[in-house]
This record gives structure tokens, C-alpha cells and sequence, in this order.
């Protein structure tokens, strides 16, 4: 996307390519994003759009036609500045207005964030709605079509909808949550066969976790971590290295061990949003920054093709970074819900 928008910097003429698909099209860049970039690189000061706005610019200098595919992963902006979906359907509807927009009707779901933009779109004209243009069917987890669709309910809140879909997915992924590490990385080991690759994942905000040796600060390689064998200690297979959100996204596992600190707990009914700073959590207000650590751990639960267990920790009570109450609430949680316990 970067040396297609360039040329379109470069030039005033529309591009070579009449159809462009852009993938992960959620993960392009919003306004503020898009302009501080192009005044600190390109020397281009005030630039007025949004990278969807300017993508769009750049095919509609074309006097005939031109089609641009979006492919979006639901809930997948986890990057400062990453402006989902929204952007360019905000785009195509305020600023070009003779386009016509191909929407499918699944983009109203709760992952995509798009609800406002949905609702202005459908009073603009040339708007055709479409069921056929959700991919419905993960490919990701070959054993559990309903992965996907159990991660966003359980982030959702949506109690009735997780127990439902847990009991389909149970009996062909397995699927366990424990207060002990070791149990879990002793399961994950239990269950791979053969070449399965496993590995340990955690939130990269999630700080708290270093009593357990797991410190997210800690960079890996991720060449190492998903590519060399059992015996390197920089590989997944040893689970001494946590890979977070921005190293797995768009990579998989066959089973995983996923951790679950108390950046993200549920409390009362709702999810409370936390970072840790200096020597306490800290509320997170920024309704974006809240999205971005919700789909942190969308992105985390659904790296497994094959299984998973599921690590919450038990808290300490004379830790008031880590009190038993930071995550109590989660861990029954996810028991309510049918998971089994290990």
C-alpha cells in the first residue's frame, strides 16, 4: 500500500491499475497518522486526508472506472493510528459520492467498529448490500470453524452466544483454562504431535506477568520463534519467550498457550481497560486505545489452529499490582462459560 500510495504522490496521473485490492485494509492509516507522516518524510505539510481518502483519490482520477477491493480482518487494528474500516467507508461516502459502494451486511458486527459509519452510509445512494461478501469460514483453525465467532462473543460480553458456540466447538477444539503455568505449558506439551508447533503468547501490555518469567518488554526474534526447532531456546517450542499481538498477527500456531494478565479484566458486567505505569495500573480513557488492547487479545485467542489453554493468573495478596481481584472475575468468567478447567 505505501509504494502505491508514493506513486500516487509522484504523479497527477491515475494509476497503471485499474482494480487494486488492498488487504488488511483496516490497518491503513487515519488523518492525524497520515498527515504527521507526510510532514516528517515527505516534507508534505497539512496533507488534509486520510490514507483510505487518498487510496480512493488516486483511483478516482480515472475517467472511466476503477474498483478497489477492501479486505478487512475484523477487530485486527491493534497499531497506533490504524483507522478500521470506518475510514473508508467515511471516505467514499463524504467525498466521492458517485461511486458506488458494495457493503456486506456483516460490517455492522461489533468487531469492526463501524457502526456510526454504517449508519450514515445507508442514507447515502448507489449502496448495495450483500451477505455473500463475508468470508464466513475461517481458514485459520482448520478444526473449528466457530473459533472466531466464540473469541468475539466472549469479548462481547455475550454470554448466551460463547455457551453456545463453546458447545459446538468442544468436541473438535480442545480448548482449557488453569491458574498455573506450568499446568498449561505441561498440556500444550501433552497435546502436539509430531512437528505441531506450539508456542506461549501474551498482550504486550500485559507487565505484570514477570513473576511468572514472562516479560513482554523482552523483545524476540520472531524468525527464531516460529522457525527454529525444538532444541533452540529461542524457538515458541521452549514457551520461555511470549510473542505478543504485533508478532503473531497474521501468523499461527497449531497450539497455544495463551496468557491473560489484568491489562484487560472483567469487572461486574463490562471489561475495565488498564496499562501499567511505574508502579501501578492506570485507566485507559482513549476509546481507541481501549479497542486497540480489546483486540489485542481477539487477535492472541484466535492464533491456534488446533487448540489452546488459557493462563490466568492467580493473583497475590501482598502484591497491589497483582491482587487476587485483578483477576478472579475473568477466570470465573471463562468457567461460566463452559470451559474446562485444568
Amino acid at each position: 500500500m505505501h509504494h502505491f500510495r508514493d506513486e500516487g504522490l509522484r504523479s497527477s496521473s491515475p494509476p497503471h491499475e485499474h482494480v487494486v485490492v488492498f488487504d488488511e485494509a483496516q490497518r491503513a492509516w487515519n488523518h492525524d497518522k497520515t498527515a504527521r507522516f507526510m510532514k516528517s518524510r515527505k516534507g508534505i505539510a497539512d496533507f488534509a486526508m486520510s490514507e483510505p481518502e487518498f487510496q480512493l483519490a488516486y483511483m478516482d482520477r480515472f475517467a472511466d472506472w476503477a474498483v478497489a477491493v477492501c479486505l478487512v480482518g475484523g477487530g485486527q487494528e491493534i497499531h497506533d493510528g490504524e483507522a478500521g474500516i470506518q475510514a473508508w467507508i467515511d471516505a467514499a461516502r463524504r467525498r466521492f459520492p458517485n461511486w458506488r459502494v458494495f457493503v456486506s451486511t456483516r460490517l455492522q458486527d461489533s468487531e469492526y467498529g463501524a457502526g456510526a459509519a454504517i449508519a450514515a452510509l445507508r442514507e447515502r445512494p448507489y449502496v448495495t448490500w450483500q451477505d455473500d461478501l463475508h468470508l464466513a469460514v475461517s481458514m485459520r483453525s482448520f478444526r473449528a470453524e466457530h473459533l472466531s465467532g466464540f473469541v468475539k462473543a466472549v469479548l462481547d460480553l455475550d454470554v448466551d452466544s460463547a455457551k453456545g458456540l463453546y458447545h459446538e466447538l468442544r468436541a473438535r477444539y480442545p480448548l482449557v483454562v488453569t491458574r498455573d503455568l506450568q499446568r498449561a505449558k505441561n498440556w500444550i506439551r501433552q497435546q502436539a504431535r509430531g512437528s505441531e508447533r506450539f508456542g506461549l503468547v501474551a498482550s504486550s501490555q500485559a507487565e505484570r506477568l514477570k513473576p511468572h518469567a514472562i516479560d513482554v518488554r523482552a523483545p524476540i526474534d520472531p524468525v527464531h520463534w516460529f522457525l527454529d526447532e525444538r532444541d533452540d531456546t529461542r524457538s515458541s517450542f521452549y514457551l520461555e519467550d511470549a510473542a505478543t499481538e504485533f508478532q503473531v498477527q497474521g501468523q499461527e500456531l497449531d497450539w497455544v498457550c495463551a496468557t491473560w494478565d489484568a491489562d484487560l479484566r472483567r469487572v461486574g458486567k463490562q471489561w475495565v481497560h488498564r496499562k501499567f505505569l511505574g508502579s501501578q495500573w492506570k485507566k485507559v480513557h482513549n476509546e481507541n486505545q481501549k479497542r486497540y488492547l480489546v483486540n489485542a487479545y481477539r487477535v492472541l485467542l484466535t492464533r491456534a489452529r488446533q487448540g489452546m489453554a488459557i493462563f490466568v493468573p492467580p493473583g497475590e495478596a501482598n502484591d497491589p499490582t497483582r491482587l487476587p481481584g485483578f483477576y478472579d472475575e475473568t477466570f470465573d468468567y471463562l468457567t461460566s462459560l463452559g470451559v474446562e478447567q485444568i
